[in-house]
């Protein structure tokens, strides 16, 4: 028995070290070393690394929902700008005098509503996700910009702007805390819940799951409402931190948490990767853009490595599809 159980402990162990996720954790590693070096030992400051950790939570729910969402075999594009327009829209809320909860809910609602749209069309009117979420996205920014006319809109809240900025022993943000939570739940959901397993046996192969009598449509339209209501809560998290919703947001980051997915594990061509891996592509993620800025990388430049970032994740991505299909 003991035998047997030490067998099993070593070929987890074999199986963990040619992994990606180990592959990553040594990148972090060498990342983390590279930086130090070279910053003079900056890069591991309590500040820095707090910053890191900050930088993690928008990200996170993008992730979160991203991975959803590929491991499904889809994608959405608009996430980012329903991030943006869910901080403006909270704001906007607050400033006209509605409680806190409510202004909330109600953005959580909003946001959940595009997802639905983004459902619809994808499912009922048979538009590919890339086209359908890409179009929602510009609908969703020309709609921020009626709403703003460009400008900031200020959150001044208390409750808000606590969850947006207070820190633990002065240290942790507490909103790291909440991110760490929820991005354990969805880890737990997708590996332990039959929810997950179906979600896995959909993106692999959805005739085998209807066969299996699994409705792909009716989690689609699950998927894509979640992973909008998520980016919802990462734009009123992002207006809670800079104390105001901004016309820009986090639009930039339309591949982010697409990116922190895929080099995590999860494949383009759905049915396979898991939350541990997207959170160990996050930090990497992070790690990197924070390196950057703490050793002075021009911030064009950081543009380029970014994009260089999201490129290696594609070639990673290729040449794992093509590891599958030749175990097939």
């Amino acid at each position: 028995m003991e035998s047997t159980t030490g067998l099993n402990k070593a070929g987890g162990v074999r199986k963990f070290l040619n992994s990606k996720a180990f592959m990553l954790v040594v990148m972090i590693v060498a990342e983390v070393i590279f930086f130090t070096i070279v910053s003079k030992g900056m890069y591991i400051s309590m500040f820095n690394v707090r910053n890191i950790l900050s930088s993690m939570v928008i990200t996170a729910y993008l992730t979160a929902g991203a991975v959803f969402l590929m491991i499904s075999g889809n994608i959405d594009l608009s996430t980012a700008q329903v991030s943006t327009i869910a901080g403006v829209v909270m704001a906007k809320l607050l400033l006209a005098g509605m409680p806190w909860p409510l202004a909330v809910i109600l953005t959580i609602a909003g946001s959940a509503f595009i997802g639905l749209i983004n459902s619809v069309l994808i499912n009922e009117f048979h538009f590919m996700p890339f086209v359908a979420t890409m179009s929602v996205s510009y609908v969703a920014q020309g709609i921020m910009l009626l709403i703003t006319h460009g400008a900031a809109v200020d959150v001044e809240n208390p409750a808000i702007v606590w969850i947006g900025t207070y820190r633990i022993f002065k240290q942790i943000p507490v909103n790291v805390i909440f991110t760490f939570i929820i991005f354990a739940i969805y880890g737990i959901i997708l590996a332990r819940s039959k929810f997950g397993k179906h979600l896995y046996l959909i993106g692999g192969n959805p005739v085998a799951a209807r066969l299996a009598g699994l409705d792909p449509k009716k989690m689609w339209y699950v998927l894509f409402i979640n992973n909008a209501a998520l980016g919802g809560v990462a734009g009123m998290l992002q207006a809670a931190r800079l104390r105001a919703g901004t016309t820009n947001g986090i639009a930039n980051g339309m591949f982010a948490g697409t990116t922190g997915a895929i080099l995590g594990g999860v494949s383009f061509g759905g049915g396979s990767g898991g939350m541990g891996g997207a959170f160990i592509g996050l930090v990497m993620i992070n790690a990197f853009n924070s390196g950057l800025t703490v050793v002075g990388v021009n911030p064009y430049w950081q543009t380029v490595a970014s994009g260089m970032l999201l490129l290696i994740a594609l070639t990673f991505d290729y040449f794992n599809m093509r590891r599958l299909e030749g175990l097939k």
